[in-house]
């Protein structure tokens, strides 16, 4: 039997904890090889500006292999919808048999903001007491839940192109110490000790001139294409740079391709993947003044990470409708 998750079902089954350590156990994973990915494939036609990407992974761990179909349709916008879709189907390894499909909004969402605060939790200064965020969306709201588990920040900056949103999201974090709505992109990287980038802008929002010694830099926002970016080349030169995973951050990552095409620096630069430094099998940070930033441009391990986690706790609570697809 197939087990088949709603989006409203999902919502009720998330564990925000138990998703930051399965996160980071198939970060590390992979770098020992007990569970592996391809790079994500790219579709699309010359007539569509939309792309269509399969997002796979594997695991011992787990048991199981999952796909994501991820849909980027920027054209939504105007018509009002998400400009991403997917969905996600398991299967488990015993058998082959398909083990459940589920709606993908929820499980990108949740693990997006779980990659981020793993990456926090490995790579920002043990001291970092102020959070900044660039954007104030859904993701942006998922971030601070992430985050406030890892560091115990103090003060919260953040900045959107619409100020009354970012009023909405500092209201609806329930933050308990000072926050405040920024005035400009740079105010909030100028305050920030942890600063996260989460818009789906196409051209740099954040600009290296304005990092300082010893923060650490999420790049989150910008969609899976080489010729989007959400930072400037000076952000990531300036910066020692890490990915979730080479393979997908030198395809996939515009931030990255292209400061590497202006030459500010070369692929060979990124210093790893955070399931390495995770593994023990290359470099955190070094020192208190080091900048040290995190490309996420998420994998499928993330997302099979994720499912193993929602299908697991549908089973047990009985959400969910179960479909025999073979009859």
């Amino acid at each position: 039997m197939t087990l088949i998750l709603t989006t409203s079902q999902l919502e009720g089954l998330v564990d925000r904890a138990a998703t930051q350590d399965a996160v980071a156990r198939v970060f590390a994973d992979i770098a020992r090889g007990t569970a592996a990915q391809p790079a994500p494939t790219s579709m699309g036609t010359p007539a569509d500006t939309g792309r269509y990407l399969l997002m796979s992974a594997v695991s011992d761990t787990t048991g199981t292999a999952a796909v994501k179909l991820l849909a980027d349709v920027p054209g939504n916008a105007e018509r009002g919808l998400p400009t991403q879709r997917s969905v996600i189907l398991v299967v488990d390894r015993a058998d082959g048999a398909p083990a459940a499909v589920l709606h993908g909004a929820v499980p990108t969402r949740v693990r997006t903001a779980a990659a981020t605060a793993v990456a926090t939790s490995a790579l920002a200064a043990d001291d970092a007491r102020v959070l900044g965020l660039i954007g104030a969306g859904a993701l942006a709201r998922e971030h601070v839940e992430a985050l406030r588990r890892v560091r115990p920040f103090e003060r919260l900056v953040v900045w959107s192109r619409d100020p009354a949103r970012a009023e909405a999201l500092i209201g609806a974090v329930g933050w308990e110490g000072e926050a405040r709505v920024a005035t400009d992109p740079r105010e909030v990287a100028e305050s920030a000790e942890v600063l996260c980038t989460l818009t789906p802008s196409t051209t740099p929002i954040l600009r290296g001139a304005w990092l300082h010694e010893g923060q650490h830099v999420n790049v989150v926002g910008a969609r899976p294409r080489p010729d989007e970016r959400e930072v400037d080349a000076e952000a990531m030169a300036r910066s020692s740079l890490w990915v979730d995973d080479r393979a997908t951050a030198e395809t996939k990552s515009g931030d990255l391709l292209l400061a590497v095409a202006e030459g500010a620096l070369a692929v060979d630069d990124v210093v790893g993947t955070i399931g390495e430094v995770l593994a023990g099998r290359c470099r955190g940070r070094t020192s208190r003044e080091e900048i040290t930033l995190f490309d996420s441009v998420g994998i499928g391990a993330q997302d099979l990470a994720i499912a193993d986690l929602l299908v697991s706790a549908a089973r047990r609570a009985g959400v969910g409708t179960e479909l025999d697809l073979g009859a």
